[in-house]
């Protein structure tokens, strides 16, 4: 789909976002969707594409944030050059006459010392456009829930993107209840395509909270992608969306999903309001049927005897439970996962390396995630069947 936009590329440079140390899962997910990519920083990745790819890719992602199309660059080095260039966007064949828009921004221009400056004349710059040409002008504020542009103005350029995505592809759409201190969606996703598990083994996820780390592992199992579950999307409010176009591709995408896993997920809690919550949100995602439910403490998780991997969120001491209540808990983790998981590789998600001491055993490997503002670290521990000079033949990494 294409608007009627004099100079609107048939194809141009996508920009996708996510959060710090997600760009090589980022990555490694475009790969497996057959796109190749032109850059790669800390928090993006660019390619080349069309609109058309913008609405796959938001459907598809499981860790990315937004999906950017650019849609015109230019000079400039003064907020009129700016606003003169804005202006000349044909906006009123992308914006509906009484539609809602709203704007944001990044510049390094010492002409603006407030981005919300910078995003007033931006919207002042469409506004009077339509004015011009149509005689009225759409509604405009900060939410982020229908048309959104993005302006990046730097080092005397600015680029003007689309942001396809609206509100944040991070939130999945299925998490209706939510357990205390939620793990964000794509954080899990990219937490699971850390490690070694290969999508056809075994996850065992005690302390499971609202069943975030199950419920991606399923989603990601049966390739049934976050965007199928998810209603609103930026790209849906410009002028010129064909929703029977939509649906086509929406379909090529949900036809690549399957329906069942011949290996078992499992996710327990000790809390039954938490692991209600949980059930609930795996219900909202379609894939209740795929993970095994069960209310106990973490020591008492079943633990199956085919292999795969066993993965924790617990408390950091940061929002809940004191640092000395949960130096035991630690403890219980490292006790558990020595007795009762040989021959799995164990993970634990934490943002406080002092309760990780506790956990008694050496990490095989440390990987440095965000889990909200917190740094945190993946820790991984290879559970050894037998001593650890006959070691188990380990469960290679997705590529």
């Amino acid at each position: 789909m294409k608007p009627n936009l004099e100079n609107f590329p048939d194809k141009s440079t996508i920009v996708i976002s996510c959060a710090p140390h997600i760009s090589p899962y980022l990555k490694a997910e475009l790969a497996s969707l057959n796109f190749s990519t032109d850059s790669e920083a800390a928090t993006s990745i660019s390619l080349t594409g069309s609109f058309d790819d913008c609405i796959k890719l938001n459907l598809q992602l499981f860790t990315a944030s937004h999906v950017f199309f650019l849609i015109d660059q230019f000079k400039c080095s003064t907020l009129e050059e700016l606003y003169e260039g804005i202006k000349k966007i044909a906006w009123e064949n992308l914006i509906e006459e009484e539609g809602y828009f709203s704007v944001h921004s990044i510049t390094n221009s010492l002409a603006v010392t407030n981005t919300m400056f910078l995003n007033v004349k931006v919207k002042d710059a469409i506004a009077d456009r339509f004015m011009e040409k149509l005689n009225c002008r759409p509604y405009s504020g900060s939410d982020k829930d229908r048309t959104v542009i993005f302006v990046f103005w730097k080092d005397g350029e600015a680029l003007v993107y689309l942001d396809t995505t609206g509100e944040s592809l991070t939130k999945h759409g299925y998490r209706k209840l939510s357990a205390k201190a939620p793990l964000q969606e794509s954080l899990a996703a990219a937490m699971l395509l850390s490690t070694r598990w290969d999508r056809k083994s075994t996850i065992v996820n005690p302390m499971c909270g609202g069943g975030t780390l199950a419920i991606e592992a399923a989603l990601i199992a049966i390739k049934k992608p976050p965007g199928l579950i998810r209603k609103n999307f930026g790209f849906r409010h410009y002028k010129f969306f064909d929703e029977n176009e939509f649906k086509l591709l929406e379909k090529e995408v949900a036809d690549k999903a399957a329906d069942k896993i011949s290996f078992t997920i499992i996710a327990t809690d000790n809390d039954e309001h938490t692991l209600n919550a949980a059930r609930r949100n795996a219900e909202l995602a379609g894939v209740s049927h795929l993970i095994e439910f069960s209310n106990c403490n973490f020591e008492n998780t079943p633990v199956p005897e085919e292999k795969g991997i066993v993965i924790f969120n617990p408390p950091y001491g940061e929002r809940l439970g004191s640092v000395t209540e949960l130096e035991e808990t630690y403890k219980g983790i490292g006790s558990f996962l020595k007795k009762n998981c040989s021959g799995y590789f164990g993970y634990v998600l934490t943002g406080n390396m002092e309760l990780a001491n506790h956990i008694g055993l050496k990490p095989k490997s440390k990987k440095t995630f965000f889990n909200g503002t917190l740094e945190c670290k993946l820790l991984e521990y290879e559970m050894y069947l037998g001593t650890k000079k006959q070691p188990r033949e380990s469960i290679a990494p997705v590529e």
